[in-house]
């Protein structure tokens, strides 16, 4: 994606962004940097920024961020499908369903194969049950998830519905397997991880995870974040 010749204006109106977040980076990172690009630039004290649907900070990809008056289109964005590019590896569990917690346990892969693996993905496609990962920032009793679990205080996560239209594995190279998810707001991969391993009988975790579709809005369109702050200072009024 390319900024073009945007003007000071054009950002209070309202523009969406599509923006590539890095790995570690946080979405409010982004956020954060492409508001301070946009503020330096055009000398503005103050605007609006928001992104359409958070991305953990050991993912990449996708980040549709609104300005302005486009801001008031971010709850419709978030409601879009979504698509995900991802590796689960199988024979160990983590208490956060992905690498932001050490190994847990570990367990043996012998008897999975890519026959079994790859039958394995219609129990997951469709709608379905599942529970949010502790480690989330869904919100309980006025607390995070995650604050409740980094403090080691269990706590009771109920199940919801998601729909995953469309579960495509990529690759089998065991213990990782890659996968293509499209599915529906709300979905946790890491989830879908965890329960994929779990129903193989050999536990599993997410460790890796790019977003590379929100409806319409693709990531092959989309900067990076300090891409975005060159163009834009190079550009502009």
């Amino acid at each position: 994606m390319e900024i073009g010749l945007k003007s000071r204006d054009d950002f209070l109106d309202g523009q969406i962004l599509l923006i590539d977040k890095p790995l570690e980076w946080t979405s409010f990172d982004a956020v954060n940097s492409i508001k301070w690009a946009i503020k330096r630039r055009f000398g503005l004290r103050k605007i609006k920024v928001g992104h359409a649907g958070t991305l953990d900070p050991l993912a990449s990809g996708l980040l549709v961020i609104c300005t302005g008056r486009a801001t008031k289109k971010i709850q419709e964005i978030q409601s879009s499908q979504k698509e995900y590019e991802g590796v689960i590896t199988l024979g160990a569990t983590t208490p956060s369903y992905d690498m932001e917690t050490e190994v847990g346990q570990h367990f043996s892969t012998e008897g999975i194969d890519d026959v079994k693996i790859r039958a394995m993905t219609a129990h997951f496609t469709g709608k379905i049950s599942q529970i949010p990962p502790v480690f989330s920032a869904i919100k309980k009793d006025g607390k995070r998830l995650y604050e409740y679990a980094r403090s080691g205080k269990d706590v009771d996560v109920k199940a919801r519905e998601v729909e995953i239209m469309q579960f495509d594995i990529l690759s089998v190279k065991i213990p990782e397997v890659g996968f293509r998810i499209c599915c529906s707001k709300g979905t946790y991969i890491r989830s879908i991880a965890h329960d994929f391993g779990q129903k193989l009988g050999c536990g599993g975790y997410l460790s890796s995870l790019r977003r590379t579709r929100i409806g319409d809005f693709n990531v092959n369109n989309a900067l990076h974040p300090k891409k975005f702050g060159e163009e834009l200072k190079a550009g502009g009024e």
